[in-house]
């Protein structure tokens, strides 16, 4: 069985790294309906439509125009998430989301720090990076 430390993980627009990350988190959902009938001594359930969302968190790089640059509140945007690198043969999560929301922290003795949340639009497909 195999593990990954947190560190190799990256998140990217695209092609493009979104530089600075610290942490990214993703949930991968599916509703249900009531699917029970007249008789039935206990409830039968059945999934319906999936779906996704999360969010992503770092220290703010202004300089970083085609990652951190590229998200605006209401953009959708590719997003391809790493969980253990971008090696060749490495797997990772893609498909378009919309971010939902951005938001700067900053304290007199820290680094200011940006979140990015997100809700999936369509498909989310699990493969491996090629070289």
């Amino acid at each position: 069985m195999a593990t990954h430390a947190g560190s190799e993980g990256k998140v990217f627009i695209g092609s493009n790294q979104v530089a600075e990350i610290k942490s990214w988190s993703m949930e991968i959902t599916s509703d249900t309906v009531d699917a029970s009938i007249i008789g039935t001594a206990w409830r039968k359930n059945q999934a319906t439509i999936k779906g996704w969302s999360g969010s992503f968190e770092g220290f703010w790089d202004e300089t970083d125009t085609m990652g951190q640059g590229a998200l605006s509140a209401g953009a959708t945007v590719t997003l391809n998430l790493n969980p253990e690198g971008d090696d060749t043969g490495a797997t990772y999560w893609s498909g378009d989301a919309i971010i939902t929301s951005i938001s700067y922290n900053a304290s007199f003795d820290g680094i200011v720090e940006a979140s990015f949340s997100f809700t999936g639009t369509g498909a989310l497909t699990e493969t491996t990076v090629s070289a």
